[in-house]
């Protein structure tokens, strides 16, 4: 629980993020669906960190890495943090253009993503990558608010994307 608290106020405090320049090439404000480049960066830093422990006081805590663009325009992890499993992501930092997720075990009935990240993407209009730990190669999905409605879609082991779901 301190833990939490803790993540929710450096969020609050926005150290580690600082937002992008406002440029015709880079917008201030990021779009519902991850542009090319960050979900490619999101498959890679992502996959790179499935399988890895998390330290701290949970024992299945997922990994939540915060992607945002640096100086130059390009994708890069702002924070990587441990969080409870069963407890939903507070409203991210600005400047954070997408966020990615990792579960431990699968909570659903079908893979995919949970209610929460659902939820999540729904309240923030914010792109969420969703990998599951529990499988090798880890399967992982994109989450993202389309024509006013959260979708998802597979993401494959070297980049193919399927189609949108709800």
């Amino acid at each position: 629980m301190i833990a939490a608290l803790l993540f929710v106020a450096a969020l609050a405090a926005d150290p580690l993020i600082a937002p992008p320049q406002a440029t015709a090439a880079f917008p201030a404000l990021p779009a519902p669906i991850a542009e090319t480049d960050v979900r490619e960066f999101a498959a890679i830093a992502g996959r790179k960190v499935a399988g890895r422990p998390v330290g701290g006081p949970y024992v299945n805590a997922d990994k939540v890495l915060l992607i945002a663009r640096d100086d130059k325009g390009f994708p890069v992890i702002a924070a990587s943090i441990g969080f409870p499993s069963r407890q939903s992501l507070p409203p991210p930092p600005k400047g954070t253009l997408a966020i990615v997720r990792l579960h431990q075990r699968s909570e659903t009935t079908v893979p995919g993503p949970t209610p929460d990240d659902l939820a999540f993407v729904a309240a923030n209009k914010l792109p969420l990558f969703v990998i599951g730990e529990w499988a090798r190669p880890a399967p992982m999905w994109e989450v993202a608010w389309i024509d006013d409605a959260v979708r998802y879609r597979n993401i494959g082991e070297v980049g193919e994307i399927g189609p949108w779901q709800d």
